[in-house]
């Protein structure tokens, strides 16, 4: 797998989201991504009690541990590199997360537009 550019939205070099839990596609702690990442797991996101429920409602329950693969399961404050798709459909829903910018892969850009990740961004100027 050929990992892509590591450049955020912001059009700079993509900075770590999370190392506890490690986060990422290629478990790396950043939202690094390529062409085998079909869920795009490129925003970094933090997590809230809203945000995890209704990921577990819509069929992706990130809360509970999973010890067979080495997931202790989300909960509110941790970072996370989140599917773009999901963000979306959580931001359209009214119960997105929180997101860093300088660590949500530029790839988000393809399924979220800017306003969106602006709108959530908590490192903004």
């Amino acid at each position: 797998m050929q990992m892509d550019d590591s450049i955020n939205v912001l059009g700079e070099r993509l900075t770590p989201c999370s190392q506890d839990p490690v986060t990422g596609f290629f478990r790396d702690g950043c939202c690094n991504t390529c062409d085998s990442d079909q869920g795009s797991h490129t925003v970094c996101a933090v997590m809230t009690a809203e945000f995890l429920a209704y990921s577990k409602y819509v069929g992706n329950d990130l809360s509970t541990p999973m010890p067979q693969y080495g997931f202790a399961g989300l909960k509110p404050g941790d970072q996370w590199c989140l599917c773009a798709g999901r963000f979306m459909q959580a931001f359209d829903e009214g119960c997105a997360p929180k997101v860093y910018l300088a660590s949500t892969h530029k790839r988000a850009l393809e399924i979220v537009p800017m306003n969106a990740l602006r709108e959530q961004a908590l490192d903004l100027q």
